[in-house]
């Protein structure tokens, strides 16, 4: 009996999938190891992850980077940003565009920080339940009709949005491969506008305060 039209079998197909499925595994665990090896180094040290917020924008965007991909120990990524804002100057242009372009680049950092979560989402049901009936796969279930009601602006207003929901969806979102490039994409501009209001709260709440202080900045 010949497959369907469009349909592909045999020990190709089979081979194919079990290579893709370890790639996925291996992806997963590998991040995972890179995510608990990132925790332990933010946790000696310390003292140097709050001096990066003295390096400008390399420090806003290292700060942002792991606060992106770090979820189990706190890292005063918003702190950082909103001071950032109050006391960079523009990369070009006029100064209020400093809290732009500060935004801007915490917001590379925080994308590229997050994108950790979503390849450990890739392979989440096998490293973490080794069954379709995991945690991931029952929130991928979720966040997946989500975004069939509501389409990509449920991930665009995770992102945008202060909350604790976004990490796990962001490994939902890799357990139910949902395109790279969409997730990049729709996160970066939710960050954007996320960390563009801090950097602008920062700009105008310490100017205020630095002024009524007697200070120019």
């Amino acid at each position: 009996m010949q497959p369907p039209a469009g349909q592909v079998s045999g020990p190709d197909t089979t081979r194919s999938l079990n290579k893709k499925r370890k790639l996925q595994y291996i992806t997963a665990t590998l991040t995972v190891f890179f995510t608990i090896a990132l925790t332990v180094i933010i946790v000696i040290n310390w003292s140097v992850v709050e001096e990066m917020a003295g390096y400008g924008y390399a420090g806003g965007f290292i700060i942002s980077a792991l606060g992106g991909a770090t979820v189990i120990i706190p890292v005063p990524m918003l702190a950082v940003q909103f001071a950032l804002g109050g006391i960079l100057q523009p990369l070009f242009g006029p100064q209020i565009l400093g809290p732009l372009h500060v935004g801007i680049v915490c917001s590379i950092g925080e994308t590229l920080g997050a994108l950790s979560i979503y390849l450990i989402g890739i392979g989440g049901s096998a490293p973490f339940t080794g069954r379709k009936s995991g945690w991931v796969i029952r929130i991928s279930e979720k966040v997946n009709y989500l975004l069939e009601r509501r389409g990509q602006i449920t991930l665009f207003l995770l992102s945008a949005i202060m909350n604790p929901f976004f990490y796990p969806a962001s490994l939902a979102m890799g357990a139910s491969r949902f395109g790279v490039k969409r997730y990049m994409l729709i996160t970066f501009a939710g960050k954007c506008v996320k960390c563009t209001t801090i950097t602008y709260a920062g700009y105008f709440g310490l100017k205020g305060l630095f002024r009524a202080i007697g200070i120019e900045v």
